[in-house]
């Protein structure tokens, strides 16, 4: 027996696969907490008031209960299967190949997607000191230093997730503390300095109605902030007891995160001066604003506040990028041992760590600094990305608690067949939240999947690998239905389309989609032997 100091005890004999279950209770809820406080923190209060005005605080809200509601369906899901790259395999043991195929693609491109945003972030604050001016353009662009400095940051969370989880489990836990901690200074120390009520009525409290409020939700960085509890989950396979600390871990995380974000956001609206509201939110401006907390403390006169902040604007969106590099690697080993990718990427080295995931994972995060260039940039995509990988849960969920109702589950959500649909619903409104610019350009994305994997399990067949997926058609047939029936909404809405849809109307198209397409697709699921099949050959792999 080994004790991990921030883990608990664990047995490093013990393993799943070629992954070692060194992981404890703390290890995998500061995974979730600590991508959960990234650099979100350090924007949204800004951006949210931006966009919504006070009334941002309705849209932290309805993303913390989306978000919440979510992490209810994963938590019993994550118990019931504690293996890697959870996210990526519970449609396919549901689905089949083609489900599993695409919800795959969908958890790969949020995860590899999150690192190079982190670091946008890290670069973005650190243009307060004269060292790293010159690597933003005016605009929040990288200069080619500014591509050099992001590719090596890269490479330095990629070279500590070498080292394996254990080590990966001390650093981010040391981080979290330190991330968990700054905001929390930050809130006492501004709400003590100043503090006006009266902000938050002066210019209306919802002065770009439900709209902006709506939009806030998807396009200010808000879901984009309370994304990560699902870490816990792809590091399900390196867990010391699965069964009782993933649901912990990915609760906890939550409600941890949700009650930081919301404390923020009230301080940060009673601590403006009257100065910076002269022409409305849409036009809030003061003095240091591009870093907007670390600004507003030097306009209050804690210039020790606002440099402990610089500071901590490294630290922050550093952590959360390094469990990323992580978990794209844990999704990358999901995706292989489900057969949609190739199997080279489920090695292991000695240290039970998945290495070639982790470099595909650093050649995809720097091209990312190319097509999305910026921090403000990337945050529709990768909530969008985020919210439809996280809509293969519930669906999941439907499948199984109907097709394998004996499992055993260490945790059973409450009300399951009520908060199921309703999550499944949330996450479709997010993500037509998001707006059309988004939306085609995710579209894209998707179809390159298609087109990658696509021609892999192609190979993969032809060649009669072993681990060769088996594209169940029936089972997604509501698929294109859901992909293309929310685009086509979303572009004759009022969300960055044509306008043709009046709000409301575009919601309860929204919803009324979204069930359909639910019970659809638990009516046509695998069933119990395909799935208890699915299961076997997936863990056989």
């Amino acid at each position: 027996m080994v004790f991990d100091q921030l883990s608990g005890p664990v047995t490093t004999a013990r393993r799943s696969g070629n992954l070692r279950r060194e992981v404890g209770l703390i290890g995998l809820m500061w995974a979730s907490v600590g991508s959960i406080i990234g650099s979100g923190w350090l924007y949204g209060a800004k951006n949210g008031v931006t966009a919504a005005g006070p009334a941002a605080l309705i849209s932290w809200g309805v993303g913390a209960v989306a978000i919440g509601l979510l992490a209810l369906v994963h938590a019993e899901l994550g118990g019931m299967f504690p293996v890697s790259g959870g996210t990526a395999r519970y449609p396919h043991y549901a689905f089949g190949g083609v489900v599993g195929m695409s919800f795959g693609w969908f958890s790969w491109l949020q995860a590899v997607t999150v690192a190079p945003i982190e670091v946008e972030a890290v670069i973005g604050y650190a243009g307060h000191w004269s060292w790293a001016a010159g690597l933003q353009h005016a605009d929040g662009t990288l200069t080619l230093s500014g591509f050099v400095f992001a590719t090596v940051l890269m490479c330095v969370f990629v070279a500590v997730n070498f080292l394996g989880v254990k080590v990966l489990a001390h650093t981010n836990s040391t981080a979290t503390w330190w991330k968990i901690f700054v905001p929390l200074l930050t809130i006492f120390v501004v709400a003590l300095a100043h503090f006006d009520t009266g902000n938050f009525t002066s210019h209306g409290f919802a002065p770009y109605g439900s709209k902006g409020v709506l939009a806030a939700i998807s396009t200010s960085g808000i879901i984009f902030a309370l994304l990560g509890f699902e870490q816990a989950i792809q590091l399900a396979g390196e867990s010391s007891n699965p069964g009782s600390h993933i649901p912990r871990a990915v609760l906890g995380s939550v409600v941890i995160g949700g009650v930081v974000y919301v404390l923020l956001q009230v301080v940060y609206i009673g601590a403006l001066p009257s100065a910076a509201l002269r022409h409305g939110w849409a036009a809030l401006a003061y003095q240091g604003i591009s870093g907007p907390w670390a600004g507003l403390a030097g306009v209050l006169s804690l210039g020790w506040l606002a440099t402990f902040l610089y500071i901590d604007a490294v630290v922050s969106p550093a952590g959360t990028a390094l469990i990323y590099t992580t978990s794209t690697s844990r999704v990358s080993y999901g995706l292989a041992a489900n057969g949609y990718f190739p199997q080279a990427l489920a090695r292991t080295n000695r240290r039970g760590v998945p290495w070639l995931g982790l470099l595909v994972s650093l050649v995809v995060g720097v091209v990312c600094f190319l097509p999305f260039p910026s921090w403000q940039q990337l945050v529709s995509f990768i909530t969008s990305a985020s919210v439809l990988m996280y809509a293969g849960a519930p669906l999941a969920y439907g499948a199984l608690r109907r097709n394998l109702p004996r499992h055993h589950r260490p945790y059973r959500l409450p009300a399951g067949g009520v908060i199921s649909p309703l999550s499944f619903v949330i996450a479709t409104l997010i993500i037509y939240w998001s707006g059309w610019g988004t939306l085609w350009r995710l579209g894209l994305a998707v179809l390159l999947g298609y087109g990658l994997m696509g021609c892999y399990a192609l190979y993969a067949r032809a060649m009669n690998l072993p681990q060769a997926p088996s594209m169940q058609m029936r089972p997604a047939q509501w698929l294109p239905v859901y992909l293309l029936g929310v685009g086509l909404i979303s572009w004759q809405g009022g969300f960055g389309g044509a306008g043709r849809i009046p709000l409301g109307w575009d919601i309860a198209l929204i919803t009324v989609l979204s069930l359909v397409v639910y019970y659809w697709a638990v009516a046509v699921a695998l069933g119990t032997a395909e799935i208890q099949a699915a299961i076997r050959n997936a863990e056989a792999l």
